[in-house]
């Protein structure tokens, strides 16, 4: 067995799928209250969440290879600082949350949430 090199992050990207591409992107957009960057993306249809170098990010796509749903991963997506107000405008945005819990002592919160595509996603704070 051959020792790897470790990595900053072991997590480089996420794909979130959804049935209704447009949906999907208005549910993030205004939950986060901001504009995801849509493109096509050698073919599909493609929303980025944004980041800054070397963050980690990752997107709303439309594949007919990828199906959206609650029996997949969950992705935890960064709600530091505004935490509170993602959680109010879940509902508003057609959403759904379904736990939200304090995590050990210098860990912070997470909530989990279902989506307009009926994924769940998580969402977390320091």
């Amino acid at each position: 067995m051959t020792t790897a090199t470790a990595v900053k992050n072991n997590v480089v990207w996420f794909e979130i799928p959804s049935t209704d591409y447009d949906r999907a992107v208005k549910f993030y957009e205004t939950i986060f209250n901001f504009e995801l960057n849509k493109m096509d993306f050698m073919g599909t249809p493609t929303a980025v969440f944004n980041y800054e170098k070397p963050a980690i990010s990752g997107c709303v796509v439309k594949e007919d290879a990828l199906r959206a749903g609650a029996s997949g991963s969950v992705v935890y997506l960064n709600a530091d600082g505004i935490f509170d107000e993602v959680l109010a405008r879940v509902p508003k945005a057609g959403g759904k949350v379904v736990s939200v819990i304090e995590l050990p002592k210098g860990m912070g919160r997470a909530a989990r949430i279902i989506d307009t595509e009926g994924n769940v996603v998580g969402l977390h704070t320091y």
